[in-house]
Formats: C-alpha cells, structure tokens, sequence
C-alpha cells in the first residue's frame, strides 16, 4: 500500500501514466526502456491469463451440456476450449474498446461478485466440515507445518510471495491512479483495497482450506478442485462464473491496461490507447492460442521473471527523482517535448545517470533469478532492487 502510494501520488497531481511519469528520470526517449520491458512482460501475461480464465468458461459450457470435454484437439484444445478462449479474448476486447468507465463498472460487478461466491463457499464448507473446522484452524495457527525454518521462516516467504506478486502492478500505479479525484481518495481506496482486503479474503481461504481437510483429509488449495468434491452443479456454474470474473478482472487491470499505454508512448502520433490494446490483444491472441501446446513446455518463465526484474530498479530511480530531486515538481510541458533545451531531454533524450544506476541494480536483481545461491532473495529480490537503485541514482545525480 505504501509503494502504491508514493508512486501514484504524481499521477494524481499531473494525471499522468507510467511511461510519461518515466520521463522525467529516465529522459524523453530513455522512458521507453521500461515501458516496452513492462509491456513485454505484461503482454506475455495477459495471453496467457486469457487462456487461463477461458478454462472457466469451458467448466461452465461442458457443465452445461454434460460434456466431458473430450475430442479431436487442435494445438493441445478441443472445440469447447477453443470456443471459449476466443469468447474470453473477444470479451475483452469488447471491454476495453468501450472505454476506462466499463472496465471501471465490470471491476466493480466483479469485486464484490468473487466474495459473495466465495462465501457461499465457506459457507458450504463449514456446514459439511462442522465443529471440527475450528479446531483445524487452530492446528494452522499452531504453525505445525513442516516448512524448512519453521513458522517465522515460513512467514518471511510469504510475505515475499505478496511483494513478487504486485511488483508488477506497483511500478506503473500512475496508470490508475491519474483517475483518482485527489490524494486522500487515492489512499482511501488502496486501504480497502490493500491491507483489509487481502485479511478478509485470507480469512475466507482459511476457512475454505481448512474445512477441505477434515471433510477429505487432504488439503486442497485450488477452487476448482474443492467444486469438483461439493458436486453440486449450481455451485459448479457459479464458481465459473467467478473464477471467470477475476481472472477477467485481474488480466485487464494488471496485463492489458499497462501495454496499451507504453505501446502508446513508443509512437503518440501513430498510436493511440485504443490502438496498443489492439496490438496487445493481437499478441495475446498467439501467446493465448499456443500456451497448452508450446508455451508452456518451453520452460520460459525465468526470461518473464528476468524481465520484471530489471523494472525493480526503475521504480527506486523514479522514486527518488520526483520526491528528493525534484521535491515534487514537474514541467507537464517539458514531459510532452522533444526540444533538445528542454528539462527531461538530457543528453539526446536519455538520462544516463539514470541507465547507469539501472544497469548496476539490475545485474543483481536479474542475479536472484538465475543465480542459485541468491534463489532466498527472490521473493524481495523487488524490493532490493528497488532500493539499491534509489540509492546509487541519488548519489549520481546529488554529485
């Protein structure tokens, strides 16, 4: 919530995104480094989350019909599957043609839909566990867990877990938060969203999770499977629905939003919001058709990871440069110019304090990647890399 924070603080004040944000560090033209890094990454993603939230889809019509969804298959997919991933891609596309106020109202349907699911869930779970969920969560509290290190160790992972995890939607907060109305809004809306949120859900996962294991006597993490056991085909059909809605949720928020401005940022007179989500959903479209059969044999996660990495440092650089050597001032003017005398401009469009900090914080964050010794860091790997940056590009720039 804090990273969230500072970050989006400048776009609310100038309501500008993340690659225009960029600029004022990393030069006019230098900003469109990390914004293709970060469209990469996110387009890769969001292919892939189409595939994954088309599963959903295909649960629903194979329920519906009484399918097994067995049959010839075309790149690793039969005919339903194929159905409902071009639905989903189709839906999307549809979503976001009509602009930021229906993606706004769909998160909104969609919020508050997954919690009334997910409740019936524990709900469902709780009459058929009975008084014996209670005291398996007392064993989960208990930190009985063979987790190497014990409980606190155990701990310290997971809140490395959550950090990796929204790393990729911190470093261009600004491309929502130039919506927000003013500052108080902002923190309102990220504390509700953020800390409270994440406890309530957290709280319903435990109680599903812990109910699995007194009615099956296993632990069961995945919703999907935890369906499949109730048998129940109401449930089945909402539970798609909502598996459907946050994966949808969460592709446009986090994967396809990013990408479309960047792309927009590469060339602003030839491209356009509208017309870098095309070029994001056309990519997603082969990222998507080719994951079962191609992308996700290759083993190509640690070059996805490579890349997220190397945007850790830019976040400490931005930080650092609008808070303690700007003090909070930008020239909105000079970010949108490619005058050679202009502030942002630097030595032909690029800072190079800012690249060489970059580049000597990145060797390290893409280190906790691929360097085995360095694989307990990988989950702070972010943030690490994020306040080595700030610190060496401070120390240029002062100097």
């Amino acid at each position: 919530m804090w990273l969230v924070n500072i970050i989006g603080k400048p776009s609310v004040e100038y309501g500008i995104p993340f690659p225009v944000m960029a600029r004022a560090s990393m030069g006019i033209r230098g900003a469109n480094f990390p914004a293709i890094v970060r469209a990469i990454v996110a387009i890769f993603w969001y292919g892939a989350q189409t595939y994954f939230a088309s599963t959903a889809v295909s649960l629903l019509l194979n329920s519906l019909i009484g399918s097994t969804g067995s049959g010839a298959e075309f790149l690793g997919m039969d005919a339903i599957s194929w159905v409902s991933f071009l639905i989903v891609w189709a839906f999307q596309i549809w979503l976001f043609w009509n602009g930021i106020e229906w993606i706004t109202k769909f998160l909104n349907f969609a919020g508050p839909f997954v919690y009334i699911v997910m409740i019936i869930l524990a709900g469902v779970i709780w009459m058929k566990a009975g008084s014996g969920l209670f005291s398996e969560i007392g064993n989960i509290f208990k930190g009985t867990g063979s987790y190497e290190g014990g409980s606190f160790s155990a701990f310290v992972a997971i809140v490395g877990t959550m950090i990796a995890y929204f790393a990729a939607v911190v470093i261009n907060y600004g491309d929502f938060s130039r919506f927000v109305k003013s500052q108080d809004d902002m923190k309102k809306g990220n504390l509700v969203g953020l800390p409270l949120n994440i406890a309530f859900f957290s709280l319903i996962a435990l109680i599903v999770t812990a109910g699995t294991v007194v009615i099956w006597g296993e632990t069961l993490t995945n919703p999907t499977d935890i369906i499949e056991r109730v048998d129940s085909l109401p449930l089945t059909i909402l539970a798609a629905l909502m598996f459907f809605a946050a994966t949808v949720g969460i592709n446009l928020v986090a994967k396809f939003i990013p990408p479309a401005y960047d792309l927009a940022n590469l060339m602003p007179s030839k491209i356009n919001f509208r017309i870098g989500g095309l070029i994001t959903s056309g990519f997603a479209l082969i990222v998507g058709g080719l994951w079962v059969s191609a992308i996700s044999q290759i083993g190509i996660f640690n070059f996805v990871n490579t890349l997220g990495a190397i945007l850790a440092p830019v976040y400490g650089i931005m930080i650092v440069d609008y808070y303690m050597i700007k003090n909070g001032k930008l020239d909105i003017q000079a970010l949108f110019s490619a005058d050679p005398s202009g502030e942002y401009f630097y030595d032909n469009g690029w800072n190079k304090k800012a690249m060489f900090a970059f580049a000597l914080t990145g060797i390290f964050s893409v280190a906790t990647v691929w360097v085995p010794a360095l694989e307990a860091l990988s989950g702070f790997a972010w943030v690490i890399g994020a306040a080595l940056g700030a610190a060496i590009y401070y120390m240029i720039m002062k100097k």
